[in-house]
């Protein structure tokens, strides 16, 4: 088992954590790696979520144009390329 003393940092308004890679390596998490963090009995516990591997069905059933920005590319050209 591995184990690290920390010190939290201030990030912006929140407070920041560094994961040792270690520990991540052990718990299985990476770079945009989810997770879950709770607290139980005074203890902070965190959690890592699998990602599952969506179909590309699921992925567009998931999409909402609101939330991700609607329509990706602007009607007018932005640099050379040529619009018919």
């Amino acid at each position: 088992m591995s184990e690290a003393i920390l010190d939290i940092k201030c990030w912006g308004n929140s407070l920041g954590l560094r994961i040792p890679s270690a520990i991540a390596r052990e718990a299985r998490l990476h770079e945009n790696s989810r997770v879950r963090i709770t607290v139980e009995n005074n203890h902070v516990v965190i959690t890592g979520i699998e990602n599952p591997d969506l179909s590309l069905e699921e992925k567009l059933a998931r999409f909402d144009p609101v939330r991700h920005g609607g329509e990706s590319m602007a009607a007018e050209s932005v640099g050379a390329e040529k619009w018919p």
